[in-house]
């Protein structure tokens, strides 16, 4: 995020302080974790990288603030799999995936990358666009100045190529 994104963001977190306590406390169930989380936003943005501009620095504070709490929600079920029987720690089957499936999924993330990063501009561009940035068509249309039609025949184009050449890893 651009310096100055940063430190508003940083002002906002100051601003907003109580209400992000108040929001984050209703997810959690009590203040005390819930200002520790947004301490920990706080130290997030203060560490973050300064290459990006922050278009809407409210919602992706609070945005930020929710998934930090989703975290720590999915942490204490984590560690609730954990239970004491007869004095013995016994460790429920865990949905994390397996170090294979990590390798596996990095591998295909690869290959998906290298395919997208051969497809011709236009409809690199377009599939970005719309897949990774979450534009609607029309959005994209206006941000690639083409027609909206224009856009979903290059979408539509990228989306066979991706297929065409990622076949063998569709499950």
């Amino acid at each position: 995020m651009a310096a100055e994104s940063k430190q508003s963001l940083l002002a906002l977190l100051t601003e907003n302080y109580g209400e992000l306590v108040k929001r984050l406390s209703l997810r959690l169930g009590g203040t005390a974790e819930a200002s520790d989380l947004v301490q920990d936003a706080f130290l997030k943005l203060h560490r973050a990288s300064t290459d990006q501009v922050i278009e809407n620095p409210r919602s992706y504070l609070f945005r930020m603030a929710d998934n930090l709490a989703i975290d720590r929600i999915r942490s204490r079920a984590q560690q609730a799999r954990w239970q004491e029987s007869d004095g013995e720690v016994h460790h429920i089957a865990s949905d994390d995936p397996s170090p294979e499936r990590i390798v596996d999924y990095r591998q295909r993330i690869a290959r998906l990358q290298d395919v997208v990063g051969a497809l011709p501009a236009k409809q690199q561009e377009a599939f970005l666009l719309h897949k990774i940035d979450g534009l609607s068509h029309a959005e994209v249309a206006a941000a690639m100045g083409i027609s909206r039609s224009g856009v979903e025949k290059l979408i539509t184009k990228a989306l066979a190529r991706c297929r065409e050449q990622l076949n063998d890893l569709i499950d």
